[in-house]
């Protein structure tokens, strides 16, 4: 600027230069520069060895989707005739795939909440914990309250269903209600597999999500920017959690203690206001939970664990490769076994649901192969203890032929796959052959009229046909005042006449 000052001051290139100390073609440049209306002292953009060859790199970069390593592009370009340096090279990389990158970013748009309407949940590596086998690696479960920013943090020893579920059953009692949709990742747990795009759901998960009053939904796969919320949630509870260098927190003695941990650090980040809310979690909690849905008095028994049947002469069960007693009135019962605790701590409960509600009715150290956990009391007496929207895009040419009877059949796999039915490819395949005998629109229309009122049997189809076909069939009936024998009006349009005096001109009796 004192240079552009100093030509404006005295009117010559040379007369500037003397004044500011510098080269009068510096002036002259700056001066040029202004004139032009670009930007006074920015480098201008000098020839490159690459600009013969940039075609080939933008186009190399495009088909790798910016994952080409600039090492390759510089051997293909000396293979086309290119006589520069590697350094060449990836500096004019460098300099496309900044551009591919800003062509193609996703942007994100800010997600609006309703009180009382979603909850995400995610899992995380956790602590190694002492157990009784060694070290035992936990599990975080992570549940983020979309409204409020109320986070929940539970230490679990595995992800397998009972577990899962029995945090989620805590997540619900501990935020006072049950959120409209709960949503998550393609766990086998909630997903069991994916037909043209849509999710099949685990019959368990279903059964979880009628029972909480809660509708089950997971992300698109290998998409976590859609749960991007407890995504994060999940990263500030390992860097709390998870003992690092940076954090210096010790190692944990006892599964105990990770819990009370979790404890602590829900207090913590609930009570602090947030960054974008400027207000704590549980201050809003509290006005979120008139919006939740009350929480049933009862759990759901898969929170009790794994499914057993007590032998009907023999009160034991088996679980993980052990056997253990159960009272003796329980024979012929269904039972759930779990593990609950780590190392010392580490018990395996077994519970029975009956008329009164959940009951635990036995509890045992976990037993070894050959070597059984037995309570004498189980034999003999009583028990001693009495404890208190997707999209369809069809891969094959099976699920071609489906989708392409109509609307009726894209309604009905989603709603089956939603209530998790099973062999659902081999109904689809009877339904189009069904649709070749038939016809793809009677066959579409009982499609959708099966999938409205939830009938995915084998021969429900068929009977929707039938019925739709016997619908159509007018059936004339004899009455006290009506009879099937033709009338004499039409004799008496032929003949001009009137009926005889007596005879009824429409019918006759």
């Amino acid at each position: 600027m004192e240079i552009l000052a100093a030509f404006d001051l005295t009117g010559s290139l040379r007369a500037a230069a003397e004044l500011v100390g510098c080269s009068h073609h510096t002036v002259a440049a700056h001066v040029a520069a202004r004139d032009a209306g670009r930007p006074v002292g920015a480098p201008a953009r000098r020839a490159q060895v690459t600009d013969e060859y940039l075609d080939k790199i933008e186009e190399w970069v495009e088909a790798s989707q910016g994952k080409v390593r600039a090492d390759k592009v510089h051997e293909k370009l000396v293979a086309a005739g290119f006589a520069g340096s590697d350094r060449s090279t990836r500096r004019a990389v460098a300099e496309v795939k900044k551009a591919y990158r800003l062509g193609h970013a996703r942007v994100h748009r800010p997600w609006v909440t309703e009180p009382g309407l979603w909850l995400q949940y995610d899992f995380g590596d956790g602590p190694v914990v002492s157990g009784r086998s060694g070290a035992v690696k936990t599990v975080l479960f992570v549940a983020w309250l979309a409204w409020s920013r109320f986070r929940v943090v539970i230490a679990l020893r595995d992800k397998t269903q009972p577990s899962v579920i029995a945090a989620l059953d805590r997540t619900f009692r501990l935020l006072g209600g049950v959120p409209t949709y709960v949503l998550t990742d393609n766990e086998k747990t909630v997903t069991v597999e994916h037909i043209a795009g849509v999710p099949v759901r685990n019959r368990k998960a279903v059964s979880f999500g009628r029972h909480y009053g809660a509708t089950v939904l997971t992300c698109e796969p290998a998409d976590p920017a859609s749960k991007g919320g407890v995504e994060a949630a999940v990263k500030v509870s390992k860097a709390d959690l998870v003992p690092t260098e940076v954090n210096l927190r010790d190692d944990y003695g006892s599964f105990a203690e990770l819990e009370q941990a979790c404890e602590e650090f829900m207090t913590v980040v609930n009570g602090r206001p947030h960054r974008v809310t400027r207000r704590a979690p549980a201050e809003m909690l509290t006005e979120e939970q008139t919006r939740l849905h009350r929480v049933p008095i009862e759990p759901h028994t898969v929170v009790f664990g794994l499914a057993r049947r007590v032998p009907t002469n023999t009160p034991m069960v088996a679980f993980d490769h052990g056997q253990y007693s159960v009272p003796q009135q329980l024979l012929g019962e269904q039972v759930w076994v779990r593990v609950t605790g780590v190392g010392a701590a580490e018990r395996i409960v077994i519970v029975h649901h009956g008329r009164s509600g959940p009951v635990e009715v036995a509890r045992h150290i976990r037993a070894t192969p050959g070597s059984p956990q037995i309570d004498d009391d189980h034999f003999g007496g009583p028990a001693t203890k009495q404890p208190g929207r997707y999209t369809v895009r069809p891969r094959t040419e099976a699920e071609q032929a489906f989708l392409a009877i109509g609307d009726g059949a894209h309604v009905w796999l989603a709603e089956a796959a939603a209530s998790g039915v099973q062999r659902i490819r081999a109904k689809m395949d009877a339904a189009v052959t069904m649709a070749k005998v038939a016809g793809n629109a009677r066959v579409d229309w009982a499609l959708g009229h099966a999938a409205v009122n939830g009938r995915f049997g084998w021969k429900d189809l068929s009977s929707i046909l039938n019925a739709q076909q016997s619908a159509h069939l007018q059936t004339r009936r004899a009455t006290e005042t009506r009879s099937l024998s033709q009338g004499t009006a039409g004799w008496a349009k032929i003949t001009n006449q009137q009926p005889p005096a007596g005879v009824d001109g429409e019918e006759s009796r």
